[in-house]
């Protein structure tokens, strides 16, 4: 099977028109971030804490997936937020090894700075990001749908990390 022939012209201008889309978003979000004074991995990684499912608990290991960066990376920006006043870091009562990390006073100042600025641009961006993301689904409601991990390269799954 020729996954290619498969792809007609109108998916791969769906696919190019949505990763545009994200790609301008992310693009004004990460100036924001700059011009707020942090990186944009800064604010990714107080916004996964901010936005933490119930029951989820911030530790490095969760924000390193929500980041998709490998633990020593994420424990990099933790101890770089740490520095600047902007998270803090607890143990856990029983399991002394996992870390906990938490915005301070400062953190939720920035973060929700940024939040408001960044929140009108991306309902600004919704409705083509939606409008794409219907073109999507609709192309592709009869194809198998890949797993997490990311499409099949060379008989291996490619690696996130």
């Amino acid at each position: 099977m020729n996954v290619a022939k498969e792809l007609s012209l109108a998916d791969y201008r769906a696919l190019a028109e949505f990763r545009y889309q994200i790609r301008r978003f992310l693009r004004f979000s990460e100036d924001a971030a700059r011009s707020a004074g942090i990186e944009p991995q800064h604010h990714q990684l107080m916004l996964a804490i901010k936005g933490k499912p119930d029951g989820e608990e911030s530790r490095i290991a969760y924000l390193a997936e929500r980041l998709q960066i490998r633990h020593h990376s994420a424990v990099e920006l933790v101890d770089r937020l740490a520095e600047r006043g902007l998270v803090t870091r607890t143990r856990g009562d029983q399991d002394h090894r996992e870390v906990y990390v938490h915005l301070t006073a400062r953190g939720e100042r920035v973060l929700g700075e940024l939040t408001v600025h960044t929140r009108g641009e991306f309902r600004a961006a919704a409705p083509a990001l939606a409008g794409i993301i219907r073109k999507l689904m609709v192309r592709s409601s009869a194809k198998p749908v890949l797993p997490r991990h990311g499409p099949r390269l060379k008989g291996k799954w490619r690696n996130h990390g």
